[in-house]
């Protein structure tokens, strides 16, 4: 019966699914600019990753909306002033971790290449994201609260 309950344990997947909010206690965020949501609501298939992000930047609230296909292949989305954000999803079901890495056309020719890595602390999910544009580096480490 143990073989079989550990068994188990270890062949659980891992599911990103939920209304989740940002706590910005255990958050590791920029100083002067964070690409921090406030709250995301996450619908996690064997095939899809569906993410909705609200976000406020400048006084300003806004959403994003994103879909990923989880076999690695490129996958599109809306990005802003009308560019398409070109992106990549693979889970590694060993670690289970999702890596997102996407770019983003960029105002002077060049691009902003991002990467986030999705992955869950107990009832928390994490969200480790990585940034690298002309302007600079950024990298954070989000921690979410499920609603």
């Amino acid at each position: 019966a143990l073989a079989i309950l550990s068994s188990s344990a270890f062949s659980q997947k891992v599911n990103f699914s939920g209304n989740w909010k940002l706590n910005s206690q255990k958050s590791e965020m920029g100083d002067q600019f964070s690409l921090a949501p406030n709250t995301m609501a996450v619908k996690h298939s064997k095939k899809l990753l569906e993410v909705e992000k609200n976000s406020e930047m400048q006084g300003e609230a806004y959403t994003t909306n994103d879909s990923f296909t989880l076999d690695g292949e490129e996958c599109e989305n809306p990005a802003w002033m009308d560019s398409v954000k070109k992106s990549k999803a693979l889970l590694d079901k060993k670690s289970k971790v999702l890596t997102i890495t996407s770019s983003i056309p960029w105002e002077d020719g060049s691009e902003i290449v991002i990467t986030e890595k999705y992955s869950m602390d107990g009832d928390n999910l994490v969200l480790e994201s990585t940034a690298s544009s002309s302007m600079g580096d950024l990298a954070e480490r989000f921690v979410f609260d499920k609603e």
